[in-house]
């Protein structure tokens, strides 16, 4: 009797001991999914407008920089940037075709002194951070000449190469696209940079053939062709207009194919034009860039051309011309191959529009399909601190992943390798992982149960450590470069487990 009764208080004193951490353990919740959405804002070098700030800036000055802009994108919540690395016939990168950029050092094909390759720089700096890194070229926009004091022309440029190739129009001198050398050679200069960097997206913005230039009396000057059509054109059956829509849908499917012919994970993105036609939707005004810069975008979009198409709707939700609202739905009607659709944002407009015009239309482009936007432009977004606070603590509260490339099959890496300890008589944990397998890891998804609920952040790949503070439940991901995440590492209380699901 006296040793049953000893029996029964050990085990209500072993209940009361244990029973709150066994309910907690058990009434813990698995992991939310990872939210999926292309959040990206676009950083220009030209004419210096976003980076660097002015041309022969010392490189540690160009870096600094670019760390801070890549910290606060980041920070803010989102997940790419989309880094200009051709603006003009020049690069941004090491290459033995076109020379360095004016922009870059001041003097075109100058190389940075003391060196280093800023592309190079910048894949590293934004996959540490968690940031995709698509890399813009403008294919036939070759120099841009602007007031008296433009640097010397490089002997390596193509305008002094092949100067045939080349038409003055404008302020600028641009590839002619009827010229069939030229794609081989626009084409040749995107795959240089695909095959020796680690880029996550290659992305052409809306210059194919240029916008309309007009005399001091509004005539309308002609793009001055004239040559090519009359070597290449006149014997193709097919009207001018048609000929050189021709010229750049041939364009856009070579490179597209090109691209994934040598790194299939490469994502291909276009921006063209916000209107592919007035009238599309019904009672949409504005530019025909079918017609005027000879941009079937729609026909790209159709055709899979693409990985993602971002129509850049810079118009605010009350215009009545050109209804953000219709547009996005009438792009992701276009949408037959279920590529993505994400537009880009005229968030430099916030200032005038106000903050809550920018939150409206990314609420909108998350009721479509395919959730992303992208921010014309990264310094204005970072400089309308209501919008950002906005951002970053409401829509961008959980770090998102880009959804995965659309043709791409299969499960993503395998499942990492998590140790975890903890301080004694601290609530920090210290968090150790590995690869699952060799299969290779672009990111790293992080999330964790903390006393304020969930937290989730994007991790470079190199990271292999975390310490985070009063964890109750860690969960890890391993994403690969096509966006597909593998399976999720649980830690819970002290055990390593995958989640029932």
């Amino acid at each position: 009797m006296m040793r049953s009764a000893l029996t029964s208080q050990l085990f209500l004193y072993l209940v009361r001991i244990l029973a709150p951490g066994l309910a907690s353990a058990e009434s813990l919740p698995d992991p939310p999914e990872p939210p999926y959405e292309f959040r990206a804002a676009w950083i220009a070098t030209v004419r210096n407008l976003h980076w660097p700030s002015r041309p022969g800036l010392a490189p540690s000055a160009q870096q600094a920089e670019l760390r801070r802009l890549f910290d606060a994108a980041a920070q803010s919540g989102l997940n790419a940037v989309i880094l200009q690395v051709r603006p003009a016939g020049d690069a941004f990168y090491r290459s033995e075709i076109e020379p360095w950029s004016p922009y870059l050092t001041g003097q075109m094909g100058q190389p940075p002194e003391p060196f280093y390759d800023p592309l190079a720089f910048a894949v590293r700096e934004a996959h540490a951070r968690g940031l995709e890194l698509h890399a813009w070229f403008n294919p036939f926009r070759v120099l841009v000449r602007v007031g008296a004091t433009n640097p010397a022309v490089s002997s390596q440029h193509i305008s002094r190469v092949r100067p045939e190739w080349v038409r003055s129009y404008g302020p600028y001198l641009w590839l002619d696209p009827g010229e069939p050398s030229v794609a081989d050679y626009v084409i040749q200069i995107v795959l240089d940079v695909v095959r020796r960097y680690d880029i996550d997206g290659v992305h052409l913005d809306d210059y194919f053939y240029p916008y309309p230039e007009r005399t001091n009396d509004q005539q309308l000057v002609p793009f001055p062709d004239d040559s090519s059509w009359d070597r290449h054109g006149r014997t193709a059956g097919l009207s001018r207009d048609d000929w050189r829509r021709r010229n750049v849908d041939g364009f856009v499917q070579r490179l597209y194919q090109a691209v994934k012919e040598t790194r299939p994970t490469v994502r291909v993105g276009l921006s063209p034009f916000g209107i592919w036609r007035p009238d599309h939707p019904k009672g949409v005004r504005g530019l025909d860039a079918y017609n005027v810069l000879y941009a079937d975008s729609r026909k790209w979009l159709q055709e899979g051309w693409l990985d993602y198409c971002a129509p850049q709707l810079y118009w605010p939700t009350t215009a009545r011309d050109q209804p953000f609202a219709d547009l996005l739905a009438w792009w992701h009607k276009q949408n037959r191959p279920r590529r993505h659709v994400w537009p880009g944002l005229n968030t430099a407009r916030a200032m005038d529009w106000g903050a809550d015009e920018i939150i409206q239309q990314v609420r909108f482009t998350r009721r479509t399909p395919s959730a992303g936007h992208i921010h014309w432009h990264l310094p204005a977004l970072l400089q309308h601190t209501n919008l950002l606070w906005r951002l970053k603590h409401e829509l961008y509260r959980d770090a998102a992943l880009v959804p995965p490339l659309p043709d791409s099959t299969g499960p993503g890496p395998a499942r990492p390798r998590l140790e975890v300890g903890t301080e004694p008589g601290a609530s920090r944990v210290h968090l150790h992982w590995q690869p699952g397998d060799r299969t290779q890891v672009r990111f790293w998804y992080l999330q964790v149960l903390g006393p304020e609920g969930w937290q989730s952040r994007r991790l470079g790949s190199e990271t292999r450590s975390w310490r985070v503070p009063q964890a109750r439940i860690v969960c890890l991901r391993a994403v690969g470069p096509n966006g597909r995440a593998g399976p999720v590492v649980l830690w819970r209380r002290g055990s390593v487990a995958s989640p029932k699901r």
